[in-house]
């Protein structure tokens, strides 16, 4: 392409993976990468929830096909990457959406939950992008790869020890792998979202938006409202494209400011500090 040339979004011809594709951000995902040109593989632990994504990318005159596969086994990654080629082939674009928090205070964190949250948020990443690279460079293509992290990674949150460590470990996977593959020809970047309207996140508040634990989470978003799965998609999809093509290496925080200040924690913003 010659510099003087508009770089785009088009992403004609190239294939996108999508792990954890049947919902929330990774559908929005599918869909963004879908509607650039990608021929998009769904992949997903629910069978219903990937056929409807894919058949949602078809009804718009895109290419998708539905896979099922548990990436978080590590015994079934090399057998997932295998069955896409065949049917779809070599993959250019991996998006990992897959990622999980448990929730404990520190003291009550056990061994094996700790585990738990590296394994659902930084193993199974590590295994299914070293696949996909492998592939890549068998192939002599390129290839760009898109991680959701998390501003738990980015700075520390309550009860969320074993969480915020993992996506900070994923943040640095992320900056060790676009060293190594840069000169094969693979960007390696990653989104960290703040607080993120998808249906799981709605569900943990039981009162909907009149729920106090709502209000009080708004109220250190500086631009007032949760962010919306499409918001995360749209950042995947600019990373994914030309638009990128010189960024590798880091993580774009998608937060509605939330980590761009200092949280003042309960003082309310009708108290004025006194002046000394």
């Amino acid at each position: 392409m010659n510099d003087t040339q508009l770089l785009s979004l088009d992403l004609n011809g190239k294939v996108a993976l999508i792990v954890g594709g049947g919902a929330g951000m990774g559908e929005q995902s599918a869909l963004k990468l879908g509607a650039a040109g990608c021929s998009v593989v769904v992949a997903d632990v629910d069978q219903r929830a990937a056929q409807n994504v894919a058949a949602k990318i078809t009804a718009n005159s895109g290419k998708a096909t539905a896979f099922v596969g548990d990436a978080l086994d590590s015994a079934n990654v090399a057998d997932l990457i295998s069955r896409i080629e065949q049917q779809v082939g070599g993959i250019d674009i991996l998006v990992c959406i897959v990622g999980q928090a448990h929730w404990s205070q520190f003291l009550d964190l056990s061994l094996a939950d700790f585990d738990r949250d590296h394994h659902r948020n930084l193993r199974y990443v590590f295994a299914v992008s070293q696949a996909v690279a492998r592939s890549i460079v068998k192939r002599g293509a390129k290839g760009a790869f898109v991680f959701i992290a998390s501003v738990s990674g980015v700075q520390s949150a309550p009860n969320h020890a074993a969480y915020g460590a993992a996506k900070a470990g994923l943040m640095n996977l992320v900056r060790s792998m676009s060293v190594e593959l840069a000169e094969k020809n693979i960007r390696v970047n990653a989104v960290a979202p703040g607080a993120i309207a998808t249906p799981r996140i709605l569900a943990s508040f039981p009162e909907g938006e009149a729920s106090p634990a709502l209000s009080v989470m708004l109220r250190t978003i500086p631009m007032g409202r949760m962010g919306q799965p499409e918001d995360i998609g749209n950042a995947v999809l600019f990373l994914s494209s030309a638009l990128a093509r010189y960024i590798t290496g880091q993580t774009l925080i998608v937060d509605g400011g939330l980590t761009a200040g200092l949280s003042l924690g309960t003082i309310k913003p009708d108290v004025t500090p006194p002046v000394k």
